[in-house]
């Protein structure tokens, strides 16, 4: 999977807004069809129909991708201008992508609203139990994202931002777990993905 941006941290300010607006109006041209590993590899998983969520979405590739599935797909972002760029590239192809500008953290959740919720490259463990509560019984969650035992710089260098040993497994609990990847610096490093830590979930029925 192609680099993209990562999105992370408490609660977002306007500069905040500001630097995720100038990160992506630097990028020379948007990545839309960069989605994730865990979803793309799990497609045989997702329901026939139904609303997904594409959280932090960036240019929403992973919306995008679901929208090309068959899915009604929602796309948050705290930047304008990635969320400008998707709903334009969403109209392109001919894709039913209702995008967001919003910050998550300071925007009041649906309970039980969606069938899937995929999460890229984006850690604010605060919304761990709301992300669960905004999935359907039977509702799926694809998260990944960098760990503290990556092997090379990509994604954020503050360890507050990148997750513990199995602290995926933790954050996620109350879910039944699908696939889990994580494998660290074990083994042949040369092979698989040594940087993030992937999850598919199943929110029980009960």
């Amino acid at each position: 999977m192609a680099a993209a941006p990562h999105r992370h941290g408490p609660a977002v300010t306007a500069d905040a807004r500001d630097k995720w607006d100038n990160c992506y109006l630097g990028r020379e041209s948007a990545d839309f069809d960069s989605v994730c590993d865990v979803l793309s590899r799990h497609a045989f998983l997702l329901p026939a129909q139904g609303l997904a969520l594409d959280l932090a979405c960036g240019h929403g590739a992973n919306a995008l991708w679901l929208a090309q599935q068959g899915l009604e797909a929602e796309a948050w972002d705290i930047s304008a201008v990635a969320v400008g760029r998707l709903r334009a590239e969403a109209a392109k192809r001919g894709l039913r992508v209702n995008a967001s500008a919003c910050d998550a953290t300071a925007t009041a959740w649906p309970a039980a609203r969606y069938d899937v919720i995929v999460v890229s490259r984006y850690l604010e463990r605060s919304l761990c139990g709301i992300i669960m509560q905004a999935l359907k019984p039977g509702g799926l969650l694809f998260y990944q994202t960098f760990i503290r035992d990556k092997l090379d710089p990509s994604g954020p260098g503050n360890p507050n931002y990148l997750l513990e040993t199995n602290e995926l497994l933790r954050l996620f609990a109350p879910l039944t777990v699908l696939y889990f990847e994580e494998y660290g610096r074990v083994g042949d490093l040369s092979r698989a993905n040594r940087n993030e830590a992937c999850l598919a979930a199943l929110k029980p029925l009960i």
